[in-house]
């Protein structure tokens, strides 16, 4: 549980400086973009809140040593959203942001799904979906082992549900009452073949974890505001681990290719990174103005 007592102005100007973080993000990822000429951006852009919240507010981090043994574990589940991990982990100072531009080139330490043994701060390689939480929860046991208090944070996609293996770890994470776990869920309703209603139906997510011991909350995963007051209370409930399950727009940033199917990847041209960099421009300037 996040104690630091805020008065209302401090939290609002935290706030401020967080959603402004996530646009400079979401520049890192059109810079990619640009660079790669390809990329999965609406997964993306639609954790890059989650992603900027754990960054820039709530992980224990030491950029210039990030094996430091006390530091928080982050794990992106969906691997192919790397995008956003990398923006983050370049503005958080892990390594150049002119790393950014090898985005997708041969021997990039970059590469299409992130891989912990070409890049500083990554946890795990990821990109088979429904790893993320086995993993997760496998490195809770083995920080309780070492008498570490370390949180373990985890975001993974509403599409990649369906695989059977996250439901084992769901089991296992609430069995074991593992509440230094988190997992996000980002729910953007789509993934590549389409609207994940109509693929695989899991709704109502919150409910089913919850019968599986979990303590969750719903929340608006692009409101940076709702994103922090939910970390700010964890543990939900102690003896248990925790899940928010965040209501997020598919590509949330770029207003042409919101909500729609067909930018889960996409192949961008040098005008289309134009209007994208412009509009999240203008849209930095508006909140500097804030």
């Amino acid at each position: 549980m996040n104690v630091n007592v805020e008065t209302p102005s401090e939290k609002r100007r935290r706030i401020q400086d967080l959603e402004r973080q996530a646009v400079l993000c979401r520049l890192n990822i059109c810079r990619m973009l640009r660079a790669g000429g390809h990329g999965h951006i609406g997964g993306a852009f639609s954790a890059m809140d989650i992603v900027t919240a754990l960054y820039f507010y709530q992980m224990k981090l030491r950029p210039t040593e990030p094996l430091w043994k006390e530091r928080d574990r982050f794990l992106l589940s969906a691997g192919h959203k790397c995008l956003a991990q990398y923006a983050a982990l370049a503005a958080r100072g892990f390594f150049s942001e002119e790393v950014l531009d090898t985005y997708g080139a041969l021997h990039s330490v970059l590469p299409g799904h992130p891989s912990m043994h070409k890049l500083p701060g990554l946890e795990a390689n990821t990109g088979a979906l429904g790893h993320g939480l086995s993993i997760a929860t496998g490195m809770v046991w083995g920080l309780r082992l070492e008498g570490s208090f370390a949180r373990v944070y985890v975001v993974m996609g509403d599409g990649e549900l369906a695989e059977g293996s996250n439901w084992e770890a769901a089991a296992a994470a609430a069995h074991h009452k593992t509440d230094n776990l988190t997992a996000f869920i980002d729910c953007n309703g789509l993934q590549i073949s389409g609207r994940v209603e109509d693929v695989m139906d899991f709704a109502p997510i919150a409910d089913k974890f919850r019968a599986f011991g979990w303590a969750v909350k719903e929340i608006d995963g692009n409101s940076m505001t709702e994103i922090v007051e939910a970390l700010d209370v964890l543990p939900f409930t102690v003896g248990k681990p925790s899940l928010i399950v965040a209501h997020t727009v598919k590509s949330k940033g770029f207003a042409e290719a919101e909500g729609k199917a067909n930018y889960h990847y996409w192949n961008p041209s040098a005008e289309d990174c134009d209007r994208l960099e412009a509009e999240l421009r203008a849209e930095l300037e508006r909140k500097a103005g804030a």
